[in-house]
């Protein structure tokens, strides 16, 4: 996924040009259930970038209509054969993730000979084959992926993921036996079902007047999850009352793959939830991290005396109370804006103010008559920062800049010699796309500090 398409031409019967047999007895389904595919378009491994994907069997125009999926065909823990004990029991199986009804579903569903959705099941990737970084062994996720906060992230999930399975999925399937079969009862099955919602399943958008309800619960949908992503992408998902509509948003040549959006994700978001990474410069939704503490470990370097480290701890706490810090927070830099502006700016004036207007901005509460210009915090202003704001941010990028294995110039180098980099293995490269991406990023702060 972290090439461009290969734009090859599209031949065969409608709605398939290379017709195995997945694809034949999918498309049979999407007729029985109402799956509306254009005759525009092809299900299809030849032309796309990964896997299976869609292209345009011929020229397809914005705002014309992909497929329409309607909502009985969504697979979901409403939809599946077991709702109903689903939701008897859903007290039980509330989570941190809230995404076990669905996993629980899908348990049932993949191992049950007569479900209704085993011609979608065949299009899915293979599970023991996910390239997620939550399956790379440890020492190689964190030699290739230090630095870009990933390693950090999958242990975090692999933690969430095995308290979930034994202390709610497990005695689920062990209360309802003739639900589930032995073979379906794995921790490693488990992992990877995760993995798979992570990367395929869709989640609603709320009505912007029930922002105060809990999210949507997660659901697969086929025809949808097909699609592989591109951060300019062509076509866009929308929801109706009666159906999921995929509309093309830009023009789709004949021959080329259709993308649709996974979101605005940073390149160490999409290899961590999806596996794969966009090759710079192609993700303009690409960020760097800057921990928060580490803000703080680069202002604490500046102290000399007791008295000051206690005076900066003081600050820290006092940031801490207007929550625009954390101890496992982070400030978020995007390639044309800060991301936390509200927050870095914040930080930086707090930290950098002289002792006696910090005690007035505390006695305040943190606020103040009037906001000053100089608490801009655009890419383009950072330049016009005071100056004991750019050296704070200077000197926690050059730490940040610390946490990875391997400089700028040894990632170029990678990049600009086609033969060294296609020697690297896939996993190797898609790494390389992420650490490259975020440093490119950091690079930058450091001219605009200069």
């Amino acid at each position: 996924m972290a090439t461009q398409a290969k734009r090859r031409r599209v031949a065969g019967p409608a709605g398939s040009d290379d017709d195995p047999a997945p694809v034949a007895s999918f498309l049979s389904w999407c007729q029985r259930v109402g799956l509306e595919l254009s005759p525009k378009v092809a299900v299809s491994r030849q032309g796309t970038v990964a896997g299976y994907g869609m292209v345009a069997r011929e020229s397809v125009q914005p705002g014309e209509l992909l497929f329409a999926v309607p909502r009985a065909a969504l697979l979901s823990q409403h939809t599946c054969s077991i709702s109903g004990v689903l939701e008897r029991e859903r007290g039980a199986l509330q989570s941190q993730s809230g995404w076990v009804p669905l996993l629980l579903a899908l348990l049932h569903e993949m191992q049950a000979p007569a479900s209704p959705w085993s011609p979608y099941f065949a299009l899915w990737p293979e599970l023991g084959r996910l390239q997620h970084p939550m399956f790379w062994p440890e020492e190689e996720r964190r030699r290739l992926l230090q630095g870009t906060g990933v390693p950090e992230a999958v242990e975090k999930d692999l933690v969430n993921i095995r308290s979930e399975y034994y202390s709610i999925v497990l005695p689920f399937m062990d209360a309802h036996p003739d639900l589930f079969s032995p073979r379906v009862r794995s921790l490693e099955l488990y992992r990877q079902l995760v993995a798979l919602v992570m990367a395929y399943s869709f989640q609603e958008p709320l009505e912007e007047e029930e922002d105060e309800k809990e999210p949507n619960s997660p659901l697969m949908v086929p025809a949808a999850d097909i699609l592989n992503h591109l951060a300019n992408h062509n076509a866009n998902l929308e929801y109706s009352p009666t159906c999921l509509r995929m509309v093309a948003i830009q023009p789709i040549p004949k021959g080329h793959e259709i993308f649709n959006t996974y979101g605005q994700m940073a390149n160490w978001q999409l290899i961590h939830m999806y596996g794969f990474a966009e090759p710079y410069p192609d993700n303009t939704n690409d960020t760097a991290d800057i921990q928060m503490v580490t803000v703080r470990e680069a202002a604490l370097q500046g102290t000399k005396v007791e008295a000051e480290r206690l005076l900066l701890y003081e600050r820290w706490d006092f940031l801490c109370k207007l929550e625009m810090v954390g101890e496992e927070g982070a400030f978020v830099i995007g390639r044309e804006e800060v991301l936390t502006e509200e927050e870095l700016a914040t930080t930086l004036k707090v930290l950098c103010m002289p002792a006696e207007e910090f005690r007035e901005f505390k006695d305040q509460n943190g606020w103040e008559d009037d906001k000053s210009e100089e608490d801009s915090l655009t890419i383009t202003d950072i330049p016009k920062l005071k100056a004991s704001w750019r050296q704070l941010l200077r000197d926690s990028v050059l730490l940040t800049l610390q946490t990875y294995a391997t400089d700028l110039k040894t990632e170029q180098d990678l990049l600009s010699n086609k033969e060294a980099y296609a020697a690297l293995s896939w996993r190797e490269q898609q790494a390389l796309q992420v650490r490259y991406g975020q440093k490119m990023i950091l690079h930058r702060l450091l001219e605009l500090t200069r």
